[in-house]
């Protein structure tokens, strides 16, 4: 049902805290799979996608209890499931399950929203298919059908383009093949998954090039989940852009592949500093604190925008308040998420007079003085520029969105979180 929803202007101050890392939960969840013991999983992210992938791994016969603000997985051996495991709209956990279960020789079926089919899965298909499985997609997209894994071939693959969930999901081949594995032509994607199977045991080295993986068996090892980066940016971004903010954004996931925004805006003259850092489960977390500070434009080449991907939204908002003009290129992939992130993106940006020019894989925004949009901004269902458009406010004025409900997808409580942080 669609929630129309208009945001208010003003800057963020306290400090708040972010729901479990989406990806790492997704991964922490599959990993948890093979493993013939309990594995206790806390701060789990609670969105949509999330439930997506405790609900396939339930139909696969994983047993996931609750217990308290934690999950017990109790793993071991996939099985084939009675029916279609429904993807909803997570693309996380077609791919990586794709993955699990070809290594495991499970047949499965995969399918997921209308949003979710439009989405490409032949990359990842056709790496499947070197290591042996059996795949029929529907000219390149959902639904899947996986019908085993009759003998493992390939051993060795290269990334035609970097993709950590390309690369995710030739991991769990080998994770649950019981396969050693290498994966070359990364390029510095995010390495959740290499660092969650080294924390529970695998033999597994990496370099952001190039990854190997042996037979060791992972271990039943206690996983907290890191604060999510993606969601402590609409946080970090609103308190750049929205003169009197001071926000400290407490326990969040600061991996070196994940934080290309900080890096970012620290070069547009952010005021941004890392506290109390330490490693959580073989990932890094601080507390990110966050004051206003005027910005100026800045060039954002391919690798800073790889390690900022699902961030280009905020980028391109701050970037409408950072005298001059920016470009960010090396975007491609967002042609093809929930939305055409970089259309979707000029959209926002439009509806509040800010100018903006885009390529297939480049964006360009000319900073401005914003306006209040005439009408509702059409969010696409897209859960990222509906909190965009959130923080968009904080600095442009009013801002009124076409609905709120794909927020549910990864930050349920994001609405609740800003309220409380409005000065």
């Amino acid at each position: 049902m669609l929630s129309a929803q208009t945001f208010a202007p003003g800057p963020v101050r306290g400090t708040v805290s972010v729901p479990g890392d989406k990806s790492i939960s997704h991964r922490a969840l599959i990993a948890a799979a093979t493993i013939p013991k309990p594995v206790r999983i806390s701060n789990l992210n609670a969105g949509r996608d999330v439930r997506a992938t405790i609900e396939a791994l339930a139909a696969l016969g994983t047993r996931i209890e609750r217990d308290d603000d934690a999950v017990i997985v109790n793993g071991g051996r996939l099985r084939e499931s009675a029916g279609t495991l429904d993807c909803m709209n997570s693309g996380s956990t077609a791919r990586m399950l794709l993955g699990a279960c070809a290594g495991a020789n499970v047949p499965a079926r995969f399918d997921g929203d209308s949003s979710l089919r439009r989405r490409p899965m032949e990359p990842v298909a056709a790496q499947l298919r070197a290591f042996g499985a059996k795949i029929v997609t529907a000219e390149g997209r959902m639904p899947v059908e996986l019908q085993g894994t009759p003998e493992i071939q390939t051993r060795k693959f290269i990334l035609l383009s970097p993709s950590a969930q390309v690369k995710s999901a030739l991991l769990f081949a080998g994770i649950f093949g019981t396969a050693a594995i290498e994966v070359a032509g990364d390029r510095g994607s995010r390495d959740h998954t290499e660092r969650l199977l080294h924390y529970l045991g695998a033999d597994v080295t990496w370099d952001g090039r190039t990854i190997s993986l042996g037979t060791a068996p992972l271990e039943a090892r206690p996983i907290e989940v890191a604060g999510d980066f993606s969601a402590a940016a609409f946080f970090i971004t609103a308190a750049a852009i929205a003169p009197g903010s001071d926000l400290v954004v407490r326990g969040t996931g600061v991996n070196p592949t994940r934080t290309g925004l900080l890096d970012a805006l620290c070069s547009m003259g952010a005021s941004i500093e890392l506290h109390n850092e330490r490693t959580v489960a073989g990932e890094p977390v601080a507390d990110i604190a966050v004051r206003y500070a005027p910005l100026r434009a800045v060039g954002v080449g391919p690798d800073l925008a790889l390690r900022a991907i699902d961030e280009i939204p905020l980028l391109a908002v701050a970037a409408a308040f950072a005298e001059g003009e920016t470009t960010i290129s090396g975007i491609r992939e967002l042609r093809t998420k929930e939305s055409d992130r970089i259309a979707t993106t000029q959209g926002l940006l439009s509806a509040v007079g800010i100018e903006t020019m885009a390529q297939n894989d480049a964006l360009t925004v000319r900073s401005g003085v914003p306006s209040t949009a005439a009408g509702p901004v059409d969010t696409h269902d897209d859960h990222r520029i509906a909190m965009a458009a959130a923080v968009l406010a904080c600095g442009a004025g009013p801002l009124a969105i076409d609905s709120d409900a794909s927020i549910d997808v990864s930050f349920p409580d994001f609405l609740s979180t800003l309220a409380g942080v409005r000065a």
